[in-house]
Order: structure tokens, then sequence, then C-alpha cells
């Protein structure tokens, strides 16, 4: 017998409340090991205090640490929170990503910067967002995409506080979906790292003609492409269509 098979390391820096470590493993093929970290917990009495705080370039360190250090040696580290990484716009999601390479990082990625290339590998340069935020952050979300040279042409929310969003199920997440959908959409992204998504992709694709990308699809996309590997997702478009590398940050 020749052994297990060779790993490939990839770090990944959640937000200290972060469930969805299931989800993410489902899209690392047999040769990936994902490697999760996280941050020291933030007050969750307040939505935007919350991910404004987990903002924090000054968070990363110790969880990059974690993942980068031998033996573990992550290649690649992603910072696997959306709204922790728009809510600052822009020039934030680079702090961050520099704050993680300074601490070890061979490369660093966030999950708002992996959304931008992957709208962008896609092609898809007018966009519907779907999220479970409230107001505020929704908006915030959208200012970010509008930054970086993309057309928010819907937003459509649930309007749920951060403790909460965990308990979002698979019917609720779709109906979002198709309701958020726009004719003049040529992608929708789903944002939130909390939401389940893995299974209801591929099947809104074919209903509603055009690719459906999600916050944990495109974290780990990027991550993956970051050290040469495919992700594994059967029938989603992020992952048969778009090609090349993954940019370590949002330009």
């Amino acid at each position: 017998m020749s052994g297990p098979v060779p790993q490939t390391a990839v770090g990944v820096v959640a937000s200290f409340d972060f469930t969805r470590d299931r989800e993410l493993w489902r899209w690392a093929p047999e040769e990936v090991s994902l490697y999760l970290a996280r941050t020291d917990p933030v007050s969750m009495a307040d939505s935007l205090r919350m991910v404004s705080d987990l903002n924090d370039p000054g968070l990363l360190a110790r969880p990059t640490r974690e993942v980068t250090r031998e033996p573990i040696g992550s290649r690649v580290v992603l910072y696997s929170c959306t709204a922790c990484s728009f809510v600052g716009g822009l020039e934030r999601e680079r702090a961050l990503c520099d704050a993680m390479r300074a601490a070890g990082a061979p490369t660093a990625l966030t999950t708002s910067g992996a959304m931008v290339a992957a709208l962008r590998a896609l092609g898809a340069g007018r966009v519907a967002v779907v999220h479970p935020y409230v107001a505020p952050i929704g908006a915030r979300l959208s200012d970010f995409l509008v930054e970086a040279g993309l057309d928010v042409v819907a937003s459509r929310g649930l309007g749920l506080e951060s403790r909460v969003i965990g308990a979002v199920d698979y019917d609720t997440t779709a109906e979002l979906i198709t309701a958020g959908d726009h004719p003049d959409a040529e992608a929708v992204f789903v944002s939130c790292t909390a939401l389940p998504t893995y299974d209801l992709i591929a099947p809104l694709e074919r209903e509603l003609g055009k690719p459906v990308v999600t916050a944990n699809q495109v974290g780990i996309w990027a991550a993956l492409r970051a050290v040469g590997v495919a992700a594994t997702g059967p029938g989603q478009r992020l992952l048969t269509v778009a090609s090349g590398q993954a940019k370590t940050s949002v330009t």
C-alpha cells in the first residue's frame, strides 16, 4: 500500500461564531486539508458593531500563525467572513490581507476579495445581491461591490441580527435567492458564510439560467486556486467556467 494521499494545507481564519466548517470541507478534494482557526470573540449585541470589530486587522495575527506554523504550514490563508471583510471598504480589505501576510501567510485572501474575483472571472459586471443582514450591513455590501467596479442592480435581505443567521435553513435561503434575482443581473451573489448553500447552487443556476455564487463557495474556490487545486462542486458554474489564478486582494 502506498499510504494516504499527500496533503496540501489550506488555512482558514473564521470569525469566532462560525459554524459551517463541514460545508467548507465539501468543496475540498481528497488531496486538500483545511485547517481552521477562529478569531477572538467580540460583542454580538449590535450586528454592525460586531462585524466592524471583526474588520480589525489586529485580530488576524494569532489565528493566522496557528494555521501557518509548522508542521501545518498552510500555503494560503483565507479570512472566511464576508461582512467582516467588506464592511470597511476596499482599503480595509487590503489591510486584512496585509495583516495575514505579516503574520506568516504566503498568500492571503478574504471572502469579499474572493467574491469580486469570482464575479470578474465569470464576466458578471451586473449583479443581484442577496444577504441575511440588517439593512446597514446590506448597504455596506453594495457599497463595497460598487467601489470594486461592479454594478449592483438589486439587493434583498432578510434583516436578521448576526446571532440568529446561523439558524437559516435551505428553504429560506433558496426563497431569498429566487426572490432576489433581477432580469438585468448577470449573476446572483449570496452573501454571508453562515448561510448554507452547497446543495442549492447547481439547481438554482439551472432554474435562474445564470451563475449563483455564494460566500463559502467563492472563498474556498479562491483559496484552492491559489495553490493550483480545483474545488469540487458538481454542476456549479463558477467551478467549471472560471479559470486562472485568484488575486490575493481586490485591486
